[in-house]
């Protein structure tokens, strides 16, 4: 069409939230990997790499996990979350970013791999109505942002530390989306691996419904999600008191 300027190249960038939980602490944790090159050197920014021409956007989300931790997972563990494409969200050349959410059954042991400096598990949770990553002194935040125009358009503020790229927004959208399916298709307990109890359960959708685990009654629980779990059983006993009942996520 005569004056009309078509995107030929945009780059595509797959971008993976990787999540985990930890049973020690009984918290669930979000991946973040600290950049060795510009564009942002030494910044903190979700996993992420440019899809290669021999494969789908599917099989670089698996390969990025791969990569970064060293597991190979079967496709269930990884779900499509949103493609972001707005002309604000780099500086250079155009790049399409297609995010993906990983539910990671175990907490390996992080070795940085190829891009980055270091690699780190970050809590997540929240802080005055806010989702929130931290680690020791360091702490993230998601956006605020009511829309995504109004995100990129938005300058960032000031005095606090800030992810790479937009990927403050890209967790935003994350949570939200798990947050919004908690009570339907909550994916996110795949990260509690093939059982668990119902008070891991509990502990997981907690931090997304920004409340504690204790006001989440376990009984009314079992009543309103329970539906969504399969019963698999008492636990082998091996800790005090009476062996908890275990459950597994129906997936579809």
């Amino acid at each position: 069409m005569a004056g009309v300027e078509l995107l030929e190249r945009p780059l595509i960038n797959i971008v993976n939230l990787i999540w985990s939980f930890d049973r020690a602490s009984e918290q669930v944790y979000l991946l973040l990997v600290k950049r060795a090159s510009d564009p942002y050197k030494n910044r903190w920014a979700l996993p992420e790499t440019f899809m290669r021409t021999k494969e789908s956007a599917d099989q670089a989300a698996l390969r990025l996990v791969k990569e970064k931790i060293g597991l190979e997972l079967a496709s269930f563990h990884t779900e499509q979350l949103a493609t972001f494409t707005n002309p604000k969200r780099t500086k250079k050349e155009r790049a399409i970013s297609l995010a993906y959410m990983t539910f990671l059954p175990e907490m390996p042991t992080l070795r940085a791999g190829y891009g980055a400096s270091e690699v780190r598990w970050f809590r997540f949770g929240y802080q005055a109505e806010k989702y929130c990553l931290v680690s020791g002194q360091k702490l993230f935040w998601a956006s605020q942002a009511q829309t995504e125009q109004a995100y990129y358009d938005q300058p960032l503020a000031s005095g606090q530390a800030h992810l790479a790229f937009d990927h403050e927004w890209i967790f935003q959208v994350a949570a939200t989306r798990i947050k919004n399916k908690l009570d339907y298709q909550p994916n996110i307990l795949l990260i509690l691996g093939n059982t668990f109890t119902l008070k891991e359960a509990r502990s997981v959708y907690a931090p997304f419904l920004m409340t504690t685990l204790k006001q989440i009654d376990n009984s009314n629980f079992k009543k309103t999600h329970g539906h969504l779990l399969k019963d698999v059983g008492i636990a082998t006993a091996g800790r005090p008191g009476r062996p908890p009942r275990l459950y597994r996520l129906k997936l579809e």
